[in-house]
């Protein structure tokens, strides 16, 4: 499962996992995948070195990267505490009448929500480009579209290479103008922040529209056959983010959160704003049902969804709370029936390419080389 980006990075399978994990990121890697860091919750650069210090010596030297949060633009003066100060009381107020109809626990005393929308200041990630260009990564991509240009910049100058997210031709077009290396066209059917149109339409136009920068398909793939599809298309190899969340190597925190990915269907997702206020595709629950209620009073924009409920978020998670527990995940959840090891993932998504390259020369009259 070789093309040209995946001998350029080294790498033997062109199967790019994302993951918030580094042990399942460096399996990735060890398994001759591309394993990519999610960094958006390291708000401390120093806990990031050290889970990079860890990956480094996880990946036994093979290649991987990281993938950071930033936007094109900077605005300045604008600190957390400024942003919160704009979230509404009734909003506040939905909150805590959620929590209490589902008799969701406080956190204790002095304990902080573990995960926060700082992560998405462009001062944070900045921090944590500090820290990752002391680390060998091959690949920085961004999934707020292009970086800023001097970011750009200094990644090209340590030899890394810039990948950005699009969930459209146009998109992908402004990416190429900004000087990206790679392109990720992420479908509809894909989980976290996503557009909406799927992954079988913009493959082909992303391709076209940036070619001759490699493309890498994402969105609803989570076996061989359909990384072949994606590779048909045009793509130079798949980029995959839900099929880790129920490795052995991930860590969850939350078996209630394991078996509700292990028994949910493909239809048991929806694009929400309840999480970040932009639509991102994860588990429907009682909770993205009653910010979807026309009743409630909606979601605010981004960042200030994010500050709303980062709290509740984290008590709904530490005391699993089933009817609210829920995650970002895509579409291809349904295939996601077993917790099995990363390499086991790999050696299941090669065997079904091989399958699907047989089939379609057979179907052309050749024989498989």
């Amino acid at each position: 499962m070789e093309t040209e980006l995946s001998r350029e990075l080294g790498i033997e399978h062109a199967i790019f996992g994302f993951t918030p994990f580094p042990a399942v990121a460096a399996a990735i890697s060890r398994a001759g995948g591309f394993g990519v860091l999610g960094a958006v919750r390291y708000t401390d650069p120093q806990e990031l070195a050290r889970d990079l210090d860890r990956l480094d010596e996880l990946a036994g030297g093979r290649p991987y990267g990281l993938d950071v949060v930033m936007p094109a633009k900077k605005v300045e003066g604008v600190t957390e505490a400024a942003v919160e100060a704009m979230i509404p009381d009734a909003h506040r107020g939905f909150v805590q009448e959620l929590l209490t109809r589902y008799g969701v626990p406080e956190l204790a005393e002095g304990e902080a929500s573990g995960w926060r929308i700082t992560g998405w200041m462009e001062e944070v990630a900045r921090s944590q480009l500090d820290v990752a260009f002391d680390h060998p990564i091959k690949l920085l991509a961004n999934a707020l579209g292009s970086p800023p240009a001097d970011v750009i910049d200094r990644a090209h100058a340590h030899g890394v290479l810039v990948a950005a997210l699009a969930g459209s031709a146009g998109h992908a077009r402004r990416h190429a103008a900004a000087g990206i290396d790679v392109v990720v066209a992420q479908g509809y059917e894909a989980g976290g922040h996503t557009g909406e149109i799927g992954s079988m339409v913009l493959v082909p136009e992303v391709v076209e529209a940036v070619a001759p920068l490699p493309v890498l398909a994402a969105g609803g793939i989570g076996s061989g056959e359909q990384a072949a599809a994606g590779l048909a298309l045009g793509a130079q190899g798949v980029w995959l983010g839900s099929l880790w969340l129920t490795t052995e190597e991930a860590d969850l925190h939350s078996a209630a959160l394991t078996r509700k990915l292990l028994t949910a269907g493909s239809g048991d997702t929806v694009r929400s704003r309840a999480l970040t206020g932009k639509p991102a595709r994860q588990l429907r629950t009682a909770w993205t049902d009653a910010w979807d209620d026309p009743a409630g009073p909606g979601t605010l924009p981004m960042p200030l969804q994010g500050l709303l409920v980062a709290e509740a978020v984290s008590r709904i998670q530490k005391y699993e709370v089933g009817e609210l527990l829920g995650t970002p995940v895509g579409q291809i959840v349904g295939r996601m029936t077993s917790e099995r090891s990363v390499q086991a993932v790999v050696d299941d998504l090669t065997r079904g390419f091989e399958r699907a390259v047989t089939r379609i020369n057979r179907i052309a009259g050749r024989s498989a080389t």
